[in-house]
């Protein structure tokens, strides 16, 4: 900023001489001062274009401000100057702008954790909180680390992290992201990544890798910005044989150039990257988001990406002479204390219904087949037909159709056959509005799944989904993204599991559920924090804009080349008014793509405290959770 101030000081000085009949040396002076204060950081970033073998934007105008100097137009030269110095400015401010967008996400953090070890609380830096701590956190402060609720309840606010704008309940078995905000009740969370694997250190290194990384439209940025230079060079150069104008000839020089394209290209890769982050997805480079924006396929897999992957009862069938809430309660008396999905699934559907149940006066779990157990003084089993072989020859072999879509689950009650009860993966809340949203953007929409015909019939027919494969092995997955592109679809592929990450790693675009396993993560391309997939579609609207705020600088750019440099050979623009058209276009394309810059929004929450509580366990045993 004050080296700009500097030369335009030192230009108004030089234009009060040249008004004033002072020439020699005064004027010469006065430009020469501010051109070698005001060209050094210019002529630095030229001379490494010139040792990389490259046109920039320095470049050119360096030898623009040269020529005006050679000519005696010193006030050209230093006018020149001051406006690249103050483009340069507007493109720092705008990239900064981008920068602390991103930064914006963890703000909310704490410095600094009260660690509990026995008796005694002391005080620790964030970055020393390990996994397997017990974090307390009290209504307004904010989360440090990602983990799982292990006691308590309370409202989270976790917009910044994964875009969801309502207040998320959550109570014990809930996942909680750094970055979020308590709202109500305190809560413990046992702690499980922290530092850079948490969901804010995500973000540090997906900010970086993308800073990093140029996108192919940037690599196409570049060449388009040094082709200018050269037609500009040569539009001159044919200036001058023409008309024998200097003035003309450097005013082409001065008003063509490729700063639009090449300062508002990187500007709206990072803003659009913040923005990604701001809606719940983490894009682990600009490449990637220049491919998101020209697919025309999204495949996804379907246990734990459309649906929640975890066992839900979706119907209770009992047996004739019985009430279901009778059933359900025997039944989920006998799976108190199993630790199978299906069991637990069974015991957390009482419990939401309001269904009473006892705890069993004695339990028996086989592998493979089911649970026995003593509830009321009788004798409850509840498992597949081979557990409980009284539904091969009752009631329970009625609604074969539904058995081979669900799981059943059968109750045998003193030897009596009780009924059945089928539980399934359900479907997201947010899955078929992601696809109807993704149906309407013009995308073919594809469900892969290890799973079988029937349950990806049921699930596809849910959803609305055209076309489904089923019962695949991972390499068969593969084979289908390989055939999609062999094709010429451009596709994503969105998936969870450790099953999917060849398929990931094969797209296009690879995108992964924050909810799955590590290495799918890390094959991603682009991580979905959470579990709702409108943060997919909203990623692709934010990648197909990006692309067209670039497409748009690049024929602007285009366009006002072409029409300065015939109006700046046949005379009408000057050096000067050359530069104000060269300087003004180019600040006109940063803003455009300074629309991309995520606002600052107002969230009605608590302040976060810079504070949190960390209780450690100690070998000799730990409370709730453990």
């Amino acid at each position: 900023m004050t080296r700009t101030i500097f030369v335009a000081v030192c230009a108004a000085a030089a234009g009060i001489a040249q008004a004033a009949g002072v020439v020699w040396p005064v004027l010469a002076g006065i430009a020469a001062v501010g051109l070698i204060i005001g060209c050094w950081p210019i002529l630095v970033e030229a001379w490494e274009d010139v040792r990389h073998r490259r046109m920039s934007m320095e470049l050119s105008m360096l030898i623009a401000i040269a020529a005006a100097a050679a000519i005696g137009q010193w006030v050209t030269a230093l006018v020149v100057a001051a406006f690249v110095l103050a483009a340069e400015i507007l493109e720092d401010l705008s990239m900064d702008r981008g920068r602390d967008a991103l930064g914006d996400l963890m703000a909310f953090l704490p410095r600094t954790v009260q660690v509990r070890d026995g008796d005694r609380l002391r005080t620790l830096p964030l970055d020393e909180v390990l996994p397997g701590h017990i974090v307390v956190i009290t209504p307004g402060g904010s989360v440090p680390v990602d983990g799982t609720v292990i006691a308590g309840n309370s409202t989270v606010d976790q917009s910044r992290i994964t875009g969801e704008s309502m207040p998320v309940d959550v109570t014990v078995g809930a996942s909680v992201y750094a970055g979020s905000v308590n709202q109500t009740g305190a809560v413990e969370i046992r702690a499980e990544r922290v530092g850079a694997g948490s969901s804010y250190g995500q973000i540090i290194e997906a900010v970086r890798a993308a800073q990093a990384q140029q996108a192919p439209v940037q690599r196409l940025a570049d060449r388009l910005a040094a082709w200018l230079v050269y037609v500009a060079l040569a539009a001159a150069a044919i200036t001058y044989l023409i008309t024998r104008d200097l003035q003309a000839t450097i005013s082409v020089v001065v008003v063509a150039g490729a700063c639009g394209i090449a300062a508002g290209t990187p500007l709206a890769v990072l803003a659009a990257i913040g923005r990604t982050a701001r809606a719940g997805a983490f894009v682990k480079g600009g490449t990637h988001l220049e491919a998101l924006s020209t697919v025309d396929t999204v495949v996804f897999d379907k246990t734990g990406t459309l649906t929640t992957g975890t066992p839900t009862v979706i119907d209770v069938q009992p047996a004739p002479g019985l009430e279901a809430d009778r059933l359900l309660a025997l039944a989920a008396a006998a799976e108190w204390y199993s630790e199978h999905p299906l069991g637990q699934a069974i015991v957390e559907h009482a419990r939401v219904r309001g269904v009473h149940s006892r705890e069993p006066e004695s339990f028996d779990y086989q592998p493979g087949r089911g649970v026995t157990a003593t509830v009321e003084g009788r004798t409850v089993r509840a498992g597949n037909i081979r557990h409980v072989p009284e539904a091969a020859h009752t009631g329970g072999g009625m609604q074969q159709g539904q058995e081979r879509e669900a799981t059943a689950v059968h109750v045998a009650v003193d030897g009596d056959y009780a009924g059945v009860i089928f539980l399934a993966d359900t479907v997201r809340p947010s899955a078929a509005q992601c696809v109807a949203d993704l149906h309407r953007l013009g995308l073919r929409v594809l469900m892969l799944t290890g799973d079988s015909t029937a349950t990806a019939g049921r699930i596809a027919a849910q959803l609305h989904i055209d076309h489904v494969r089923a019962e695949l092995l991972p390499t068969d997955k593969l084979d289908a993204i390989e055939a999609e592109r062999a094709a010429g679809h451009r596709t994503v592929m969105v998936g969870d599991g450790v099953n999917d990450a060849p398929a990931l790693a094969k797209a296009d675009v690879g995108i992964a559920m924050g909810s799955g396993t590590d290495i799918a993560r890390e094959t991603a391309d682009v991580i979905l924090i959470g579990t709702d997939l409108a943060n997919l579609t909203r990623t692709i609207g934010i990648a197909r804009r990006t692309r067209r705020i670039i497409m748009a600088n690049f024929i602007g750019t285009i366009a006002v080349d072409v029409v300065g440099m015939v109006l700046a050979a046949l005379g009408i623009l000057g050096p000067v008014t050359a530069a104000i058209v060269h300087v003004g276009s180019e600040s006109v394309f940063i803003l455009n793509s300074a629309r991309l810059i995520p606002r600052r929004t107002a969230h009605h929450v608590p302040q976060p405290s810079k504070t949190v509580t960390v209780t450690v366990a100690s070998p000799g045993g730990l409370s709730r959770g453990e």
